[in-house]
């Protein structure tokens, strides 16, 4: 991995939906086996611009989620590379024996795309607010779960995505993210990204989380407290050097995930941490409770995902040490 980290984070300009789908695109002009498919959400979900690039390739199945899954699987078990698209809500739930029998089952090449993940799901509500996917994904043997942190990273991942022969579970945020990395920094699936360095604690995220853990991280340095930040977009397979490393180094780790606290995340990390190194561990995320309409600063303190969260879960967690 060759990565650099900006000094000065700030809101992209771009959208995650739409570094995903030029990328793509980008790809497409040189492999024709490469194929999307949408449920009715082409302008939400911006695969409009596949279809505008690639009519003859691109297929909107409409409200029909399940059936785009398994028609996916049968485009796959033909040699094409099908990209299926829906909210993380309907690919998680709705759709989940054909994900579970039609691909993974199957062993087949199916990249499942799933935008607006947990509470950035923000005024569609609770109904459209899947804050259990990776549990659901996770559970299922041969599925590569992937979360992107910003454009950077997914213009890069989205190629060794496409010709990692596996189903694919990408959680993917459709609108803009805060830019963590440079133009040019390059990601290794499986592989976590060390952020920042320090001794006192580790804090592990994914996601939107990420740059709440360093604020976070920033936060604590204030107060003589040096953490190491790691950003684990791939939860399956998941860094597990990287995790028994900074148990080993820190004595102390907190996990910090826009989902539920039950197996997700924070609990993939403790499995590792307490069959080979354990130590104190706090989890950050959503307990066992449904989602809310809400803009997602407001949802951020409703369901304490801040900065100022995994700051008291440092602080207590270095306590038990």
């Amino acid at each position: 991995m060759d990565i650099k980290i900006l000094n000065n984070r700030k809101t992209d300009t771009k959208m995650m939906r739409d570094a995903y789908i030029d990328k793509l695109i980008e790809l497409a002009r040189n492999d024709e086996r490469i194929v999307i498919l949408d449920a009715d959400l082409m302008n939400s979900n911006g695969t409009l611009k596949f279809l505008n690039a690639f009519p003859e390739r691109a297929f909107n199945i409409g409200v029909q989620e399940s059936n785009m899954v398994g028609i996916a699987a049968g485009l796959a078990a033909t040699n094409k590379i099908p990209f299926a698209h829906t909210f993380t809500s309907f690919m998680s739930r709705r759709a989940l024996d054909q994900v579970y029998m039609s691909v993974a089952y199957a062993r087949l090449n199916v990249k499942l795309v799933a935008t607006d993940p947990g509470i950035t799901a923000a005024y569609n509500g609770g109904t459209h607010m899947a804050l259990q996917d990776f549990a659901v994904m996770l559970s299922i043997p041969t599925m590569y779960v992937v979360e992107p942190t910003d454009c950077v990273m997914m213009g890069n991942l989205i190629e060794q995505i496409t010709y990692t022969e596996a189903p694919f579970y990408i959680r993917l945020l459709r609108k803009f993210p805060t830019k963590i990395y440079e133009e040019g920094s390059k990601f290794k699936l499986g592989k976590g990204v060390l952020l920042l360095d320090g001794s006192d604690a580790t804090i592990i995220s994914s996601g939107i989380m990420v740059e709440e853990s360093l604020k976070a991280a920033e936060q604590l340095k204030k107060e003589s407290i040096n953490v190491r930040v790691i950003d684990m977009f791939t939860l399956k397979p998941i860094d597990k050097e990287l995790i028994i490393e900074s148990a080993k180094k820190t004595g102390a780790i907190v996990t910090a995930e826009n989902h539920t606290v039950i197996n997700g995340l924070g609990m993939s990390v403790s499995k590792i941490v307490s069959e080979n190194y354990p130590v104190p561990m706090e989890m950050v995320g959503i307990n066992d409770e449904f989602g809310e309409v809400g803009d997602v600063e407001y949802l951020k303190k409703r369901f304490n995902l801040t900065a100022q969260d995994i700051v008291q879960n440092v602080k207590k967690v270095i306590s038990r040490k």
